[in-house]
């Protein structure tokens, strides 16, 4: 479990006194925790619930990092990309733009889309059969460009 393994990693960066790290896995730790006491959970982590939250912490130390290079604190910016890189490592390897066509298509003729009308069709399986492998605005943008 993903949990676990932050957990674990969390000791190791403490050993080695790896503050990067170690504040990256914190973080991760603390979502990790709110996640599962939150209402309505069963008191569990699942490793699919446990990406998602991967998935949105590096999109958030992306987007930190640009407003703080635009705001021209570099130095902040450059944290933040740390702290990406060590989250990242978390997420299992990312589709290329050819891999992602490949399976969308396979997708669409699952379903039988034809139109951008069928757009939500499409959307709703690849989003569920590529959760982790890539990010939802490249899904939903090559979606667009193969049901033109």
């Amino acid at each position: 479990m993903l949990f676990d393994q932050i957990s674990e990693d969390i000791k190791k960066a403490m050993l080695a006194k790896d503050r990067v790290r170690l504040d990256a896995l914190r973080g991760v730790k603390k979502e990790f925790l709110e996640a599962k006491t939150a209402k309505g959970g069963d008191g569990e982590l699942h490793d699919e619930q446990a990406l998602k939250i991967i998935q949105k912490l590096v999109k958030q130390r992306k987007e930190s990092a640009q407003m703080y290079s635009s705001a021209g604190r570099d130095d902040l910016a450059e944290e933040e990309l740390k702290q990406m890189a060590v989250i990242e490592q978390y997420l299992p390897k990312q589709l290329s733009e050819e891999e992602l066509e490949a399976r969308l298509k396979e997708i669409i003729a699952e379903v039988g889309a034809t139109t951008a009308a069928d757009m939500g069709k499409v959307m709703g399986k690849a989003t569920k059969s590529l959760a982790g492998l890539a990010d939802g605005r490249a899904i939903s943008q090559k979606v667009k460009e193969l049901l033109q």
